[in-house]
């Protein structure tokens, strides 16, 4: 092989023209923009016509695919649905993460409702503290009335006495 600039590329299969397709007007000589297309009469490479059939829209196999049918159970195939029947009153399916979700947000309101009512430990819990802290406030407030009172009596002793 000679080492040059340019590779060489594969041309694939030659064809030659038949005298039918040069007294046709249809040889491989010509350009095919320049080939007169006759959609009644298709040849094939022999120049013989084929007969026009649904084959060309089967796709070729592989080995031995076409001889046995296989269908692949992992193969997914895409549902086209249209616009028209889909139904709006279905209610669609939920996926696990909304689900989930839901169920979450619905213990947590149940949990709530169980705490408004004190029902639950530790709504036990925070009404006692609330209970032990109104004592305390009330037992303050009592004590600060008390010397409040003590306080405006020795006032009024001093008062008394400067009077006198």
């Amino acid at each position: 092989m000679a080492k040059g600039r340019f590779k060489h590329k594969p041309t694939g299969e030659r064809s030659f023209s038949s005298p039918e397709d040069i007294a046709a007007g249809t040889s491989a000589g010509r350009p095919k923009t320049f080939a007169k297309h006759d959609e009644k009469d298709v040849y094939s490479r022999r120049g013989e016509p084929e007969e026009e059939s649904e084959d060309f829209m089967k796709p070729k196999h592989k080995g031995i695919e076409g001889l046995i049918e296989i269908e692949n159970p992992n193969l997914v195939k895409t549902k086209n649905v249209k616009a028209k029947d889909i139904d709006i009153g279905k209610p669609t399916d939920m996926s696990r993460r909304e689900r989930e979700d839901l169920d979450k947000q619905k213990s947590h309101e149940r949990h709530m409702k169980l705490q408004e009512q004190g029902k639950t430990e530790q709504a036990r819990k925070d009404l006692e503290r609330l209970t032990i802290i109104r004592q305390q406030r009330a037992e303050a407030t009592k004590k600060r009335e008390e010397e409040k009172a003590v306080l405006a009596a020795k006032e009024e002793r001093k008062a008394n006495k400067a009077l006198k």
